[in-house]
């Protein structure tokens, strides 16, 4: 979108919709019901608006004013995509839309939210700086945005599919079994969960709603007995996934929700609502109704970020599937780079397509990140056709993709050079390279968050004056979310503790704005470990992640025995695990690629 396609008239067909609905302003987040990191087209709001289209955006509007905040990654797209004379733009590190509503807010004035876009949590901070501006809060029943949104797109209705134990590891009966005994010991009656991830793990189901996470839009409510209700589009469910439900399932319209939370609560029921994962729409549902609210955490989500043994062993299949493809789209790239005549999205086509061959992919898990030299400092870019970049000899090239497999998550990113390159990028590249051994052998013991690890990942990059601005890693499930919590590794600290059998990426990097980006990014399972002596059981990571890193890129003066041996080995491993199952020209590619660095005479410095 630009900025000259009708915004201004959009702006102003919303701003009468707020006057008839009461209000003299809203907020308007980039969010759905289920607080999903991708939305249905349905749910787009924020882009239909301001013309916005990056995954983090709110907007506010008010009678006389309006703004639009995103974060770091999106500062330029903002700058391009929403016209200033409508909007004040803003990065949310600098003013969060919450502090705008309360400076510019009128006292006296009626603010309104759509809380089925807002978790508990989120509407506080809404309220707290509503009631500082001396104006008042109104939950609207209806968004006044969609009653203008003329040609807003049909919710999705895609069908739900089952997804087999022999993926899963585990029967929708187990689950819900294990979750409602948690519930039953903590004195709860029923758990609302909200999110569509948590509900596909629960009931092995998953659909085709969103884009890259093979999701179905929906709502469960799980009884302390292990009885469910599904709240969905009936034309969702087909004879095969009713089935595969079973009769402890019982299948509602989506209408039918406040219905059931209404009759929890007269029954005097305790009802467990996530309020960091939620809508605030059902739990001040059931304050209205007078019942009995528990605010703890979702059980699903833990219990979702640690996989079972057949969790893991599909995963390493589709690392493994994973590696063939992405060995085979290297070595076409080592062939063409130096040539010039590749451009950033003949690459993305072109990784796709050989990851496409494989009949258990079902597509990417996340949009492509293809950045050619000063593209590649863009943390989150992507490509686009204005934007699309030839890859020039010398440059390095930044890919961050992923895939979906039937029975696993992939997410890989790889600094690829093309020809000789400077000094400069060298260091920095190993300089990051060093983080991502250093994280990759890290021994802790239980009890550990990933938070008290990420100064592994950035102690080189420190100790020469630099650093980058993302977290270091991110939950990722199984045929589900490429992110998903609880766990991170993030120097904010949080996330929950490392637990055996939770996928975590391990991606450091560098930026120099307007030069070049470098970011290498394996997937690791932390797994037990035994320490000889030790007075505390132990953990460590295994690397699932199978590709080689481009030792063209290294600067061996930089790498200590330790981390030459490190990556020999890692090296040897994915050489002798992929290598027999690829084609001759491909394999070859590869003894050169993974080559051992181990005897080596260093450069002298």
């Amino acid at each position: 979108m630009s900025v000259t396609d009708g915004a201004a008239e959009r702006l102003a067909a919303f701003r009468s919709a707020l006057a008839e609905a009461g209000v003299d302003g809203m907020i308007v987040p980039r969010a759905d019901e289920h607080q999903s990191e991708y939305l249905p087209a349905s749910a787009e709001r924020v882009a239909w608006l301001t013309s916005f289209t990056g995954s983090a955006g709110t907007a506010v509007v008010l009678a006389e004013k309006a703004a639009v905040f995103t974060d770091g990654r999106y500062s330029l797209q903002i700058e391009t995509q929403v016209d200033g004379s409508l909007y004040e733009r803003f990065n949310t590190a600098d003013k969060a839309p919450s502090d705008w509503v309360g400076e510019e807010l009128e006292s006296g004035a009626t603010f309104g939210v759509d809380p089925w876009l807002h978790t508990d949590r989120q509407l506080e901070r809404i309220r707290k700086a509503v009631e500082k501006a001396g104006a008042k809060l109104k939950l609207l029943d209806e968004n006044p945005l969609d009653v203008v949104w003329s040609d807003r797109p049909e919710p999705p209705a895609e069908p739900m599919v089952p997804h087999p134990a022999a993926y899963a590891g585990m029967s929708s009966e187990e689950k819900r079994g294990e979750i409602a005994s948690k519930l039953a010991d903590a004195k709860v009656d029923a758990l609302l969960v909200t999110s569509a991830e948590s509900i596909a793990w629960l009931l092995n189901v998953r659909g085709e709603d969103v884009q890259n996470t093979p999701l179905c839009l929906c709502f469960a409510i799980l009884a302390s007995d292990g009885s469910a209700e599904l709240f969905v589009d009936p034309r969702k469910i087909g004879n095969s996934v009713r089935a595969h439900l079973g009769n402890a399932v019982t299948v509602r319209a989506r209408e039918e929700l406040g219905e059931a939370l209404d009759a929890l609560a007269s029954a005097g029921k305790t009802v467990r609502i996530d309020p960091e994962s939620a809508p605030a729409w059902p739990m001040e549902r059931i304050r209205a109704a007078g019942g009995n609210l528990d605010t703890e955490a979702d059980p699903v989500i833990l219990a979702k970020a640690v996989k079972n043994e057949v969790e893991l062993e599909g995963v390493r299949a589709a690392h493994f599937r994973d590696g063939l493809a992405y060995a085979r789209f290297l070595c076409w790239f080592a062939a063409r780079a130096h040539q010039g005549g590749l451009d950033e999205m003949t690459l993305v086509e072109r990784l796709h397509g050989f990851r496409a061959e494989h009949e258990m992919f079902r597509g990417p898990s996340f949009d492509t990140i293809s950045g050619a030299g000063p593209n590649g400092a863009i943390v989150h870019y992507r490509v686009t056709e204005e934007s699309n970049r030839d890859l020039n000899p010398g440059e390095i090239y930044l890919v961050d993709s992923g895939a979906q497999y039937l029975d696993g998550t992939t997410d890989i990113t790889r600094t690829l050079s093309t020809g000789v390159v400077g000094e400069e990028e060298q260091r920095c590249f190993t300089l990051v390279l060093k983080g991502m051994i250093g994280l990759s052998e890290a021994v802790f013991p239980e009890g550990t968050t990933g938070g008290q690890l990420d100064a592994l990942a950035r102690h080189h990059l420190w100790a020469a004056g630099l650093d980058y601005d993302h977290g270091t890693g991110h939950g990722v499930g199984a045929y589900l979310g490429v992110h998903e919590g609880p766990q991170r590794i993030s120097k904010s600290g949080g996330g929950a503790e490392l637990k055996p059998g939770m996928i975590i990426s391990n991606e450091p990097g560098y930026y120099r704005a307007g030069a070049f980006g470098i970011r290498i990014e394996n997937l690791v399972v932390v797994e037990e470990r035994e320490i000889a002596g030790a007075d505390r059981p132990m953990l460590g990571f295994e690397t699932l992640t199978l590709a080689p890193i481009d030792r063209a890129l290294i600067d061996l003066n930089l790498l200590d025995d330790g981390e030459i041996a490190w990556l020999d080995a890692y090296h040897g491993r994915v050489r002798d695990t992929l290598g027999p199952d690829l084609d001759p020209e491909t394999a070859a590619w590869l003894i050169d690629a993974t080559a051992p660095l181990a005897g080596r005479e260093k450069e002298l410095a």
